[in-house]
């Protein structure tokens, strides 16, 4: 059985022609079933009065416990080497320690 590059090829394309309406036909499935399980839960959250507190849930959708983050501060320092600090709060940068341990003092690395 000899076969071409372009038989091959060929090949490949109906599979994949194959494969994309497999896809299509599981992700049809699953939203048929999805929806099933969301009426049944529905109704079970009904008849036992549930809340979101009950289960744990977030009251905000789109939200899964996401922690709230600062927002970064704006450096007020750089080193010779492009490093930045912000002088917030926290440990020194190393290079910030290094040098104000060689006798530099911050305001020599303030962005003007």
């Amino acid at each position: 059985m000899a076969s071409t590059l372009a038989d091959i090829n060929s090949q490949i394309k109906k599979h994949d022609e194959q494969i994309a309406q497999l896809r299509k036909q599981a992700e049809e499935l699953r939203n048929q079933e999805r929806a099933g399980v969301i009426e049944e839960v529905r109704k079970k959250i009904a008849e036992y009065g549930l809340t979101a507190a009950d289960l744990k849930l977030s009251a905000r959708p789109g939200r899964k416990g996401a922690s709230v983050v600062a927002p970064k501060s704006a450096a007020k320092y750089r080193s010779p080497t492009g490093e930045t600090w912000s002088g917030g709060r926290g440990r020194k940068p190393r290079w910030i320690s290094e040098a104000l341990a060689a006798g530099k003092s911050l305001s020599d690395f303030e962005i003007r």
